[in-house]
């Protein structure tokens, strides 16, 4: 069995270059292309070189088309504003992708519906195993304790950071509202300002802290009469996301087409 392509989107970014180095490392993969913006100045830079390695004769580029007729597969780590030119390029040529860029509309996000009608994707707010196992423990706690649990989940993360609350914290509350049988949208309570009045039931509330380098802090509060349970992630280096992106890449690149998440990369079946 060959090596798996993988062609990686926002190869310049941080998440970008740290899944350049776990491709490399990966015996079971190769580098199938990188993109860049087009004014980026890394655009003709040998991969291997970006990240301080050996040489490996692709360079990154800003021709889409170019990087998906190289890859078997694609891992996305870029920003919103570029997601449905490669969303729309990997439906074009039929390229499984991970998809690991947070931030999304709600529009994007439909469009990933529609994508998984005719290609394979993995859509993954966040690719750590440890994050994933979280987003299950939230489920089961949320559906034994009684409703009568306040639900509130904080966020901290570095100063350089464009979207609050988080993507994994909004991960977090959409599996706290599954674990109850509520609709996310209607129960989620994502900033608190000024006179709010009387926290609604079932509510659940959302607190973003920003500042410093902090990598990622997740924390699910369940507050009760007389006791309050706390459960908590928290991440001391980026390259656990590389790690479970590429494992996510290689998992994809096998699956009929469909709409996956880190749950069924790591094989942790719902709860019903």
């Amino acid at each position: 069995m060959g090596k798996l392509a993988v062609g990686i989107i926002g190869a310049s970014g941080r998440m970008g270059m740290m899944t350049i180095e776990a491709v490399i490392d990966d015996p079971m993969a190769s580098i199938g292309g990188g993109l860049v913006r087009q004014n980026s100045s890394m655009v003709g830079r040998d991969m291997g070189s970006i990240v301080g390695r050996d040489p490996m004769a692709i360079a990154a580029t800003h021709d889409i088309a170019k990087v998906y007729s190289g890859s078997d597969v694609i891992i996305d780590f870029s920003l919103p504003d570029a997601f449905t030119d490669i969303l729309s390029m990997a439906v074009k040529t039929s390229t499984p992708i991970v998809i690991g860029t947070t931030g999304l509309t709600k529009i994007q996000e439909d469009a990933i519906n529609d994508a998984a009608r005719t290609i394979a994707l993995v859509y993954a707010s966040n690719t750590s195993l440890g994050i994933n196992l979280l987003f299950a423990i939230i489920e089961q706690i949320s559906r034994a304790l009684p409703t009568d649990f306040d639900i509130d989940i904080l966020d901290f993360h570095h100063n350089k950071k464009i979207d609050a609350p988080s993507g994994t914290a909004l991960s977090l509350g959409k599996a706290a509202a599954k674990g109850r049988d509520m609709n996310f949208d209607e129960v989620a309570k994502l900033s608190r300002e000024g006179e709010v009045g009387r926290r609604p039931s079932g509510e659940i509330g959302f607190a973003a802290l920003r500042g410093g380098n902090v990598i990622g802090e997740h924390t699910v509060i369940f507050a009760g009469a007389g006791e309050r349970l706390e459960v908590s992630h928290k991440t001391s280096g980026r390259e656990i996301y590389a790690a479970g992106a590429l494992r996510a890449a290689h998992w994809v690149s096998n699956q009929p087409n469909g709409l996956y998440s880190m749950r069924d990369v790591l094989g942790l079946k719902a709860e019903h």
